[in-house]
């Protein structure tokens, strides 16, 4: 009877481990994609595969209703250090930011998967030098990176993946090292590819990428006007009321007071 006693115990108790240990959340994989631009920023998404136990469904769709949760306080209740910007710039700072944690994919055992994503902009992500008539060269800043820290430098977590997606018709200069997606049919061949793609924890210490892209004439002409008007706009608009104020005057004159 004692023996069965003690059975029972420790099956209770074994019981309250289990479901103890089964009530957590964990992110499994990180998925990061920075868009570049022909302004130098980039438009970064990025989406952390989250894991949800039985028991803390519910806890997490309470997270999800709360309205108040900054960034570092879903970090904190999730218990992960992956909730954060990992393209960043010192020097230029994240604009137009924004995370939607998503609804519970449940799976057949209760438990559950949901996507957590964040979406912001980061200015001077590449620099732009003119190397020819309406030509440019784009050169990445490897400073932006903000993955995991090892011994040798920066490098992707062994669970993430890092997405770059350059304009079309960009033409790849260099790119070190080389990516994993996609396979060029000759090596250093990427002609008419626009998204490349690292995984498994790749080193990024010594990462190299650069493009080209050729302006039309016509690219070339508005892209003149627009600076144009962008850095003498107020000069421009009140010449412009100047000249219309001088034209309502003189046909005034001439029409009325001729008269």
């Amino acid at each position: 009877m004692k023996k069965i006693t003690y059975l029972l115990v420790f099956f209770i108790a074994f019981v309250l481990i289990a479901k103890v240990s089964n009530a957590y959340f964990n992110v499994t994989y990180l998925n990061t994609t920075v868009i570049l631009e022909n302004n130098t920023s980039a438009h970064v998404i990025e989406v952390l595969t989250l894991f949800i136990s039985n028991s803390s469904v519910q806890q997490y769709m309470q997270y999800r209703q709360a309205i108040n949760l900054t960034l570092s306080n879903w970090g904190n209740a999730l218990g992960t250090s992956y909730l954060i910007e990992h393209i960043i710039n010192p020097n230029s700072s994240i604009s137009k930011f924004t995370f939607l944690p998503g609804p519970v994919m449940r799976n057949i055992n209760g438990s559950g998967l949901a996507y957590l994503t964040m979406d912001y902009y980061v200015g001077n992500v590449t620099t732009k030098s003119i190397i020819a008539p309406r030509k440019f060269e784009y050169t990445f800043n490897d400073k932006v990176f903000n993955f995991m820290h090892t011994a040798s430098g920066e490098a992707l977590y062994p669970n993430s993946r890092l997405n770059i997606i350059i304009p079309k018709d960009a033409q790849v200069v260099s790119i070190y090292p080389a990516p994993d997606y996609p396979v060029p049919s000759s090596p250093g061949n990427y002609t008419g590819y626009t998204e490349f793609s690292w995984f498994y924890g790749e080193p990024l210490s010594k990462f190299s990428f650069s493009y080209i892209i050729t302006e039309s004439l016509q690219q070339e002409v508005v892209s003149y006007f627009g600076a144009l008007l962008s850095k003498y706009g107020t000069i421009i608009y009140a010449s412009l009321i100047a000249i219309i104020v001088i034209i309502i005057i003189y046909l005034y004159i001439k029409i009325v007071l001729v008269r």
